[in-house]
């Protein structure tokens, strides 16, 4: 590690030991246990890890399962969890429902997910389909843009938006080569493609992490894959338009038309269609729930498992998986099993005075602190960090109706859901931006300029039909 990085090093685990030293009534909270006292000074390293990042935010992952097992566990290190009886040692997690985040049905999903981005770039689908879906749009740039856009946002659905980046930057780069030199259109082309991609996953499940994290604090089989795009889609159809609006108004082009290279043709061998026909049989029993039974998670693991036999993922295949990401979402669900399960998340909501602040205000207030994080560090880690507190939050607000918790927290984790993929101003915000970043064509500027209109926009549109429907 660089002399550079120590110091932030030190201060993110100098705040929390900090905090772990003070004695428990010094805190705000009432009556914490010792596992809480230690659970609040974890969170806190959490997200000192996660904002900073002196070390891959995955590490911080494997950090927070490791100080749970030993520190707060049933099976942990004897001086933790052996007190004198005079102390509120509170209750002990069970070590394996800590080592289970590693296993946890959103962790199933995204494999699923990243199994089929590996055989659609393993057989050139994404790249051909991008191809042939590009064609009917001309070679007016102003509709080549929509083009790009409508093609990125689909493929963000169901794929990473970062491999769904690097792809359509590749297809786009020959087209802006043969642009003019200091050409705006050529900058809202760029631009373009890492808005669709962060605004495209909002409209699935798997579209991007956050909203894989808001189902597994929802109650099973509260939201289903239809049900979650009924809201989505429609969301980032809006979105997108209005984005295609902006970017065609502040970045026109010199050139009405551009020329077009869209070479390639698909692929016949039998692993190629194996890849098609799992592809498409995937994403359809996704959208048919309801009529075979299996949930999202279920069918996630069939694509995997026919891709493995039949070789169209291999061993070294497997390795392109993103383990990263996945270890960063079990550390969240582990993050937010220990705030649950040690009724630590449902005191912090508590403690809000939600007769003075009100249930709109509450809502709107954890939205817009989701989207401020975002913007400057992993939406994943912003939604690890605060999905938890926003379900307490949820179900306190509900708990005054019986038999109204779940409609109050399906509305309230879907928003906050949105709001961490709309943080989108800053290269650093999303790996789409940082990509676009990289390729010269754009500046910072350009970023927060048209991050902050679209990010603005989504917030509205939501607050307004929140208002309206809920």
């Amino acid at each position: 590690m660089k002399l550079k990085q120590w110091f932030p090093m030190l201060i993110c685990f100098a705040i929390p030991l900090a905090v772990l030293a003070l004695p428990s009534h010094v805190l705000p909270l009432p009556d914490l246990t010792l596992v809480q006292h230690r659970i609040i000074a974890i969170f806190l390293l959490a997200a000192l890890l996660w904002v900073f990042e002196p070390v891959p935010v995955f590490a911080t992952s494997l950090l927070i399962i490791t100080l749970e097992v030993v520190m707060l566990s049933d099976q942990g290190l004897a001086i933790f969890v052996t007190q004198p009886p005079e102390v509120n040692l509170g209750q002990l997690l069970p070590y394996q429902d800590i080592f289970a985040s590693f296993a946890s049905p959103i962790i199933i999903l995204f494999m699923g997910g990243f199994a089929l981005a590996i055989a659609a770039s393993k057989y050139d689908l994404d790249m051909n389909l991008a191809r042939v879906l590009l064609k009917p749009f001309g070679h007016q740039v102003k509709y080549v843009m929509l083009g790009l856009m409508l093609i990125t946002a689909v493929f963000s659905m169901f794929m990473s938006n970062t491999a769904t980046t690097v792809m359509m930057l590749a297809i786009l780069g020959p087209i802006i080569a043969c642009a003019p030199e200091n050409d705006l259109g050529s900058k809202g082309l760029v631009l373009a493609i890492p808005i669709a991609a962060n605004t495209g996953g909002i409209a699935t499940p798997i579209g991007t992490p956050p909203n894989a994290i808001a189902l597994q604090y929802l109650p099973e089989g509260a939201v289903s894959f239809a049900q979650w795009m009924m809201v989505g889609l429609p969301f980032v159809c809006v979105q997108l338009a209005l984005a295609w609006f902006l970017l065609g108004y502040l970045y026109p082009s010199k050139n009405k038309n551009m020329e077009l290279k869209l070479a390639g043709k698909f692929l016949h061998s039998p692993k190629a269609w194996v890849v098609y026909v799992t592809f498409a049989m995937t994403i359809l029993m996704w959208l048919t729930t309801q009529l075979h039974g299996m949930n999202a998670y279920v069918v996630a693991i069939i694509p995997l498992a026919v891709f493995t036999l039949t070789g169209v993922i291999t061993k070294q295949d497997l390795k392109l998986i993103n383990w990263d990401v996945l270890w960063l979402v079990a550390g969240g669900i582990a993050m937010g099993m220990a705030l649950d399960k040690s009724g630590l998340a449902v005191k912090l909501a508590q403690s809000l005075n939600f007769a003075d602040m009100g249930v709109w205000l509450v809502i709107i207030s954890l939205s817009l602190t989701c989207y401020l994080m975002a913007n400057f560090m992993s939406n994943t880690a912003t939604a690890n960090l605060l999905m938890p507190i926003a379900a307490a939050v949820a179900t306190t607000m509900s708990s005054g109706a019986a038999g109204q918790s779940e409609l109050g927290i399906i509305p309230v984790l879907v928003i906050v859901a949105f709001s961490s993929s709309l943080g989108m101003i800053l290269p650093v915000s999303t790996p789409p931006n940082a990509l676009a970043y990289s390729t010269g064509f754009i500046a910072t500027n350009d970023l927060l300029k048209t991050g902050l209109i679209i990010g603005t926009s989504g917030l509205i549109i939501m607050y307004s039909v929140m208002m309206l429907l809920v």
